[in-house]
Order: structure tokens, then sequence, then C-alpha cells
């Protein structure tokens, strides 16, 4: 994935959930994430240089129709256009916020195969300057962010295209095998034409994941963070290791039940 905070269509600018046991699920992404010598992650889940990425809110009964799924906002250029696309080719709306002029400000679609996904204009950089006093720490000092995003579906051509109209991603192919059989998944390209996000066939390495979008976030140290995830009440429920026996990632399963992947930092 391309550097986040970046003005651009295609681009991934956060993500969230809106959760039952809202403060139980406060205490365990907050335990969770904090992990290593200097954790990425501070404990109200900003970022370590206090910039928002991940929004984790109170379910309500006003938002109690939104599948329980980490949220990715991607940016596009015309959200009443995109929402249009989305349903023209068998998607749902959800949420849909107008301004008094009735101009739509985002949205919150269900593509077909049911993942949730908001849509929000293109921001302006000065809406994403960094956090003050961020400025001033080290360039080079690592932050929490959304490190990588994926969606698994057994219809992987039909929902890359989906979203090639809806959201104008271009389309990279990424050779896979499986079983001596060799196919391709999708990397989604935003309009600098870096990779913002994949989309992979329910198959092979991705056998057995639900069809939601996937946010990989990054912590200090990943075994101590899976260690708190079970601690927590949460599951760990596929787990990779390199060729160093070290965990190189690993999708989890928090208390309420919704899906997302931890990496190294």
């Amino acid at each position: 994935m391309s550097d986040d905070f970046v003005p651009r269509v295609g681009g991934i600018i956060s993500a969230d959930i809106a959760v039952p046991e809202h403060e139980r699920e406060m205490r365990f992404y907050s335990h969770m994430l904090s992990t290593g010598e200097n954790p990425l992650w501070r404990e109200d889940l900003m970022n370590n240089l206090g910039m928002p990425v991940i929004g984790l809110g109170a379910r309500s009964a006003e938002y109690a129709h939104i599948p329980l799924q980490w949220m990715p906002h991607i940016q596009v250029a015309d959200v009443a256009a995109s929402v249009v696309r989305a349903l023209d080719l068998d998607g749902s709306e959800l949420v849909h916020a107008k301004d008094d002029d009735g101009k739509s400000q985002w949205a919150v679609l269900l593509d077909p195969n049911g993942a949730a996904f908001g849509i929000i204009p293109v921001v302006s950089a000065e809406a994403i300057s960094p956090a003050e006093g961020a400025a001033s720490r080290d360039a080079a000092a690592r932050a929490g962010c959304i490190s990588w995003l994926d969606l698994t579906v057994s219809g992987a051509s039909a929902t890359r295209d989906f979203y090639r109209q809806v959201v104008d991603w271009s389309v990279q192919d990424v050779e896979m095998e499986d079983a001596g059989e060799r196919y391709a998944d999708y990397n989604m390209l935003g309009a600098d034409g870096s990779p913002a996000a994949g989309v992979c066939h329910a198959r092979g390495v991705n056998l057995g994941l639900p069809p939601v979008w996937m946010i990989y976030l990054p912590v200090g140290d990943l075994a101590e963070s899976l260690r708190r995830v079970r601690e927590g009440g949460g599951e760990v429920i596929k787990e990779t290791r390199g060729t160093d026996g070290n965990y190189a990632s690993a999708v989890i399963q928090d208390p309420v039940g919704a899906w997302l992947a931890l990496v190294p930092g």
C-alpha cells in the first residue's frame, strides 16, 4: 500500500467500526495494539504521531443495520456518482449523508458479496496535516497505519470489476498457484498507480477467509499481541510464520466477532 494520508482517488484514508460492548472492545484493542518497546498505537487508538487512522465507535440503534465489519474509507472523485454505479452493479446503499443543499458528503455501501465500505471525497491536504508536534518527530519514526487491505471472495473477477467501476481503481494481476494450478488475484491501484488494496480468490492461502474487507494493522511485537488477543477474549484464526520461525501475519477475530489481521510493524 502506498503512503497513508495522501489525497488520491482510490486511496484508503482510514477505517472504522461500530461495536457492541464498546468499553470492553476499547480495552481489547488498546491492549492488543500497544506492544513492543515503542508502541505504534496510543491507548486512544490514534497512531503514535497522534493521527486518527482507525475508529472504534459504540453501536447505536441508528447504525444497527451496518454489518459488524471493519469498513475502509476510500476516496472517490464523486460520491454521488459512485453510489449510482454501485447500485447499478447490484451493490446496496446503507447510509448516504448529504448536506443541506443535497450534495453527497459520504456514503456506506455493501458490495454484492456483503462487504461493507465507505466512500468519501478526496481529502484535502490541509485536512490531513500531521497533528501538532508531529512534524518535529523523527521522520523515520514508525507509526500505526493500515498497512494493507484485502477482500477474499469466491467471485473475485466480478468483484474486481465492481470496485474498478465504483471506486475507479485500476487493476494489476498477481500470479498465484494452488494445487499446481495457476491463477491471478488482483492488486487494485489508486490514481497514482500504487497498490491500494487486494481482491483475492477464496482458495489457496486465502481459503476459509470471510468475504469482508480485512484491514492489516502493524504492531510492535506480533507474538505478544497474539497472546493478548487470546487473553482478551479474541481468537487467533490463522497464523503465518516466516522461514525464521517468527510470526509474519495473523488473522484474528475480536471478542465481538469482527475480523482483522495483524502484521509486524
